[in-house]
């Protein structure tokens, strides 16, 4: 593991735990997880030890609001799992694609995407406020197998920040889902995608293991009280909660690339 101060730990552990609540309510926990690994960590560290140890970390938080979610809200378990397999596959090749990455390259791919998801959500006020008029048709699974699955996780092993927002907002659009539901259902997916990235920077010994195991226990417990939020909140807590992470972290971002 590079040599990291006790300052910096810390500071990493509380993004952590921040990183968890959010994923839990809306997803994109690796939208603040991942830029403060790229910050936290020395220059020399290789990109691919920052994706690897960011999916370390967050499979045990998403794992963990998964299991809140399926407790204390309806969830198409088995429509979720068909499509998580699909989102393992693509996230275990975008991985493989992802070890010669560069950092220079992660930061202006997220921005776009970022304020592409920020504006879709802005421009459709009502989208993601009604539960599913009933269950989902063959072809809208099919559909979302395709999209949330093979294509989300292709982006979340190659790229990851943002995949479980993009899940969400996938699961809305595709199967009608209430927001509440989709973040319930795209956890689901999440482990999955997260299991199958992790494996692959595991194989290739990128992932910083003991950093990851100390950042993982701040995630779970941001995890477990995010989703009892969202729970609780309902979706008009969830939209809010997703422009102001969207639009906070662009700004960030972007200072980073243009003015730090």
């Amino acid at each position: 593991m590079p040599d990291i101060s006790l300052t910096v730990v810390v500071l990493l552990c509380l993004a952590a735990f921040a990183a968890g609540w959010i994923d839990a309510v809306v997803g994109g926990g690796g939208l603040l997880l991942l830029p403060a690994l790229l910050l936290g960590l020395p220059g020399s560290t290789p990109a691919a030890s920052a994706l690897g140890t960011n999916k370390a970390v967050a499979i045990v938080g998403t794992t963990g609001a998964a299991v809140t979610y399926v407790r204390r809200t309806p969830v198409d378990v088995r429509t979720a799992v068909r499509i998580g397999l699909a989102a393992l596959a693509g996230s275990s090749a975008g991985a493989f694609l992802a070890a010669g990455m560069s950092t220079e390259v992660l930061k202006p791919v997220i921005m776009v995407v970022l304020l592409g998801v920020g504006a879709f959500v802005i421009l459709r006020p009502a989208f993601g406020t009604a539960p599913a008029p009933g269950p989902a048709t063959r072809r809208r699974i099919l559909a979302a197998i395709g999209l949330a699955g093979l294509g989300i996780g292709f982006y979340d092993g190659l790229i990851g920040p943002g995949t479980g927002t993009f899940l969400v907002l996938a699961l809305t659009a595709i199967l009608h889902l209430d927001l509440v539901t989709a973040s319930a259902n795209a956890k689901i997916i999440n482990c999955c995608t997260n299991a199958g990235a992790l494996a692959t920077f595991a194989w290739q010994g990128v992932v910083l293991w003991q950093l990851a195991a100390v950042m993982a226990v701040f995630n779970l417990a941001g995890g477990a009280l995010g989703a009892h939020t969202a729970l609780k909140r309902g979706s008009g807590f969830v939209r809010i909660v997703l422009l102001t992470v969207v639009f906070a972290l662009v700004a960030n971002l972007a200072y980073q690339q243009w003015v730090a």
